[in-house]
């Protein structure tokens, strides 16, 4: 279907007389293409112009609109220097034309039509640079440079802007333009002279675009996006604009790149530049400091341009003017600053794009999405309409009737019917996006018996030292108060807060956070008045509550596999090594802080929480000994022979670990008779293990920006602290088989491979099954348990009642018991129950027996899970809150300490009994 055959089927209701006699001579045209072209010739002096001047040319290019337009792409090519200028001029003629026509006719989207804008834009920018740096190569003013890379523009790059770089121009548009060169393909003593002609050609690209000539402009051209225009040349070496953005950009600046997109030159040079700006633009955390920045623009915007006051038709701005084009711009951008630096997803250039993706991803209702979206196309096809009337640069709706008749016409509406509907469309847009920007103010801080004292003393806090700071806090403030004030002891309370303030080093963005999520201030005091631990990490850690409105913080636990998914996803967007390390930590910080609240609210029971703990540390650890591998291979080679594994041990290995465990491991290798690797730096094989083990556990445990990720125990390898980190597959089978200790088979009952080599991975896992089913002497196993239950407990004593890991009946003991009893029977799996099962299987427990352990131990480890996450460590009766008595009755089911003392007796006297066989039977030996 031809683009007039579309235009037939979209009839618009244009008045031929007022444009008898502009296309007289136009021929061939069907009634309705002539009714059109007389039409918006009548409404428009700017069409009426272009269709006199490309009358003959606009017949051809409606029958074949790509290819009319394609030829337009490449009017600069192989043209004169001297009549460049006159080519570009009328390929913007016949684009504008033909646009407008397909506009007006209902052939094509708005999309379609500012895209094809945009193609002509970025052609014409090419066809201009590349004029303008051959007349410098030409001159011997780029130094290095050859006619063969003026394609390239010798290594400047021209980066679109605005609507430009989204590909939403329109008719009459401004093009942002910033110009940047890549200083490192210069010598230094070259530097200045290479700059000053990248200068040079910067000035006359935008000369051959923006000059008014008799053909007219091409495009007006603003180059004052650049770092500090009034002082910097137009344009800059990208390492210098580089430094300027890391140490002196603004929000606005942020916002201008999400659009930001190379449009000519060397294209590969800017999408490096663009990518090394990622960090500038997309904060690790979410910013809902943006928030007010966005919003101080808007109201600087208004008060400069004269816009505030009530929506009145007559001159209305409809770019920025209230409910306009760049309310909803300033909307849009502003939630993907917020969250695209978590979410890349969320990077898109255009509007509507980002629109789509922000409700896709549960940032913004759909209905707003959609309100704001078909608003968005309205208002900017109205600003076509104006536009076109005298290819002005006009976003303002006419003062006089018969402007808005005009408008009307172009718009085939009535008059009273556009008037309507575009006060109905900005009032739409207003009203959707002001409580976003500027919500309503909170109430004035309720009475409150709180101590004032407390509160006087928060003004000299760290995080309240700024003024911004201040000012969001006193808006949060009255919601806070009044969320401490209904704790159920508000004192308690007020201390607990008071102490997360003290230790939180900055506010800005956190107290952003919760003027725009008021219903976090509910978590947080919840947090601060149950557990110290969680609220002392908190204040060093504030950044996880991002994670809590990323959309899924409250779903089900996604399982091991979707973990380790989403965290390959994220480390595979980073490139640097360091960077993936601290992507890690922080994604790391916020699932562990996942698991810790919903433990906290009673959403997972303490075994759910152990378990969840369990699958975050083991993806982990299989994605960071990946990306470990893989850089270490890139300097020393792929590893020698079979690989190596990760063989998790204890807790680890169990599958059940609390809020604050270290991580028991062993690294095991087969180099399989591979002497060494063949990188650029090979080493030995046994070296080669060690050196890469050595390196996972300082991607573990080093202290970085964002902390540390786990502390590693490697303890439990053979020969302990005195033998090599990583352990080679036969030393690891002879060891096993002829000189471990029993303690070392009792530890191997709870082993499991977490990471690494798969073949050698089932290889290790059918060697534990042979060493488990070994027969074992009974009372052997049992009497070396006796031996280590008094060690234990001469090590190490419990420190009350709370102490749930240490002490005779405690987890420790019962553990250590069912380890045995597994070893005695020969199983294999990793379950303290399924030990005491075994225990009562081999005959060495009755039934009641293993009822009062398994019991008992449920108890144990409720009390471990709770004080980890309450205080960190073993709990003391002071160290429980107001709020983590609540908690505490609720994970102990109404058992309190009294009943705990009984529990543990009864535990221990069951495992006592249990021992004493295995040292009768020795003694009687």
């Amino acid at each position: 279907m031809t683009l007039l055959d579309q235009m037939t089927r979209c009839p618009r209701a244009f008045d031929p007389e007022l444009g008898a006699g502009a296309t007289d001579h136009v021929q061939n045209l069907a009634p309705l293409a002539q009714n059109l072209l007389h039409g918006a010739a009548g409404s428009s002096p700017y069409l009426a112009g272009l269709i006199q001047k490309e009358a003959d040319w606009i017949v051809g290019a409606i029958d074949d609109p790509d290819a009319a337009l394609a030829a337009q792409m490449l009017c600069g090519k192989d043209v004169a220097p001297d009549q460049l200028g006159a080519a570009l001029r009328q390929g913007k003629r016949r684009v504008a034309l033909l646009t407008a026509l397909a506009d007006l006719g209902g052939a094509w989207s708005l999309a379609q039509v500012t895209q094809a804008l945009t193609d002509f834009a970025d052609a014409a920018t090419q066809a201009a640079l590349q004029a303008s740096i051959a007349a410098q190569v030409k001159r011997g003013k780029l130094p290095g440079v050859s006619m063969d890379d003026v394609e390239t523009a010798g290594g400047m790059v021209v980066l679109a802007m605005g609507k430009m770089g989204a590909g939403e121009l329109n008719y009459s548009s401004d093009i942002d333009l910033i110009c940047l060169f890549d200083e490192t393909r210069f010598d230094v003593a070259d530097f200045a002279q290479a700059r000053m002609g990248f200068v040079k050609a910067t000035r006359a690209m935008s000369a051959l675009l923006n000059d008014l000539t008799g053909d007219g402009y091409v495009f007006r051209t603003d180059l004052r996006l650049r770092p500090d225009p009034g002082v910097t040349p137009v344009c800059m070496a990208m390492e210098a604009a580089e430094r300027y953005y890391e140490s002196l950009g603004r929000t606005w600046e942020r916002a201008a790149y999400i659009k930001a997109r190379p449009a000519a030159g060397d294209l590969a040079a800017g999408d490096g530049f663009l990518k090394a700006l990622r960090p500038f633009v997309w904060r690790k955390h979410l910013d809902f400091a943006a928030i007010q920045d966005a919003h101080d623009m808007r109201l600087a915007i208004r008060e400069h341009k004269g816009l505030g006051g009530p929506i009145t038709l007559p001159g209305h701005n409809m770019k920025l003017g209230r409910g306009g084009i760049r309310e909803i711009e300033f909307f849009t951008q502003t939630r993907q600053l917020i969250a695209g630096g978590r979410d890349v997803d969320l990077r898109m250039r255009g509007t509507c794009e980002g629109l789509a993706g922000l409700s896709q991803k549960g940032w913004i209702d759909a209905d707003v999405a959609d309100l704001l979206t078909d608003n968005y196309v309205a208002h900017r096809t109205v600003e076509h309409r104006l536009q076109m009337v005298r290819d002005a640069q006009t976003h303002s709706l006419p003062q006089s009737s018969d402007g808005m008749a005009r408008i009307a016409c172009l718009m085939d509406m009535d008059v009273r019917d556009l008037e309507v509907d575009l006060h109905r469309r900005l009032s739409a847009v207003h009203d959707a996006i002001e409580g976003f920007f500027a919500p309503s103010a909170t109430d004035d801080a309720p009475e409150h018996t709180l101590d004032t004292a407390a509160i006087e003393r928060w003004h000299s806090y760290p995080s309240l030292r700024s003024e911004r700071a201040a000012a969001l806090f006193e808006r949060i403030k009255p919601t806070l108060l009044r969320r401490l004030e209904q704790a159920p002891r508000p004192q308690d309370a007020l201390l607990a807060f008071d102490g997360f303030l003290a230790g939180l080093p900055a506010g800005v963005q956190l107290f952003a956070l919760f003027d725009a999520n008021p219903s976090l201030v509910d978590l947080l005091v919840d947090i601060v008045s149950t557990s110290p631990a969680l609220a002392e990490y908190l204040s060093r850690n504030a950044g996880v509550f991002d994670a809590v409105i990323g959309g899924s913080f409250f779903a089900q636990w996604p399982g091991q596999d979707a973990l380790q998914a989403e965290l390959t996803q994220l480390l595979n967007h980073e490139a640097d090594y360091e960077a993936k390390l601290d992507a890690v930590r922080r994604w790391n910080k916020e699932w562990h802080f996942r698991i810790g609240v919903h433990q906290l609210r009673g959403l997972v029971s303490a075994s759910e929480a152990a378990a969840q703990y369990a699958d975050l540390a083991r993806a982990v650890i299989v994605c960071l000994w990946s990306e470990v591998g893989a850089q270490f291979a890139k300097k020393h080679g792929a590893a020698p022979g079979r690989g190596a594994v990760v063989l998790g041990m204890g807790s680890l290995g169990a599958g059940r670990l609390n809020a604050t465990s270290d991580l028991d491991i062993i690294v095991i290798y087969d180099a399989d008779g591979v002497e060494a690797s063949s990188g650029p730096k090979p080493l030995a094989a046994r070296q080669y293990y060690a050196r890469l083990t050595q390196a996972m556990i300082t991607a573990m445990t080093a202290p970085m920006a964002q902390g540390r990720l786990y502390e590693v125990d490697m303890r439990l390898r053979p020969s302990g602290t005195q033998g090599p980190v990583a352990t080679s597959w036969g030393s690891f089978q002879s060891y096993q088989k002829e000189q471990a200790w029993v303690w070392e088979h009792l530890a191997l009952t709870r082993a499991a491979v977490v990471a690494g080599a798969d073949a050698l991975g089932r290889d290790v896992e059918a060697f534990r099954h042979e060493v488990l089913h070994t027969p074992r002497d009974a009372a052997h196993i049992l009497n070396e348990v006796a031996q280590m239950r008094v060690r234990i407990a001469q090590a190490k004593e419990s420190t009350s009642v709370w102490d749930a890991k240490i002490g005779p009946g405690r987890l420790q003991d019962i553990e250590l018991c069912a380890q045995a009893f597994l070893l005695i029977s020969g199983g294999i799996t990793r379950s303290v129950r399924d030990g005491i099962v075994a225990g009562v299987g081999a005959g060495l427990l009755n039934d009641a027996d293993g009822v009062v352990l398994s019991d008992v131990y449920d108890v144990c480890w409720r009390v471990q899970m709770a004080s980890k996450l309450l205080t960190g460590r073993s709990l003391g009766h002071d160290d429980v809150r107001s709020g983590g008595h609540d908690f505490l009755r609720r994970t102990m089911d109404g058992i309190g300490s009294d009943d705990l003392e009984t529990h543990y007796a009864k535990a221990a006297a069951v495992i006592d009994r249990v021992v004493a066989l295995g040292e009768q039977h020795e003694k009687r030996g």
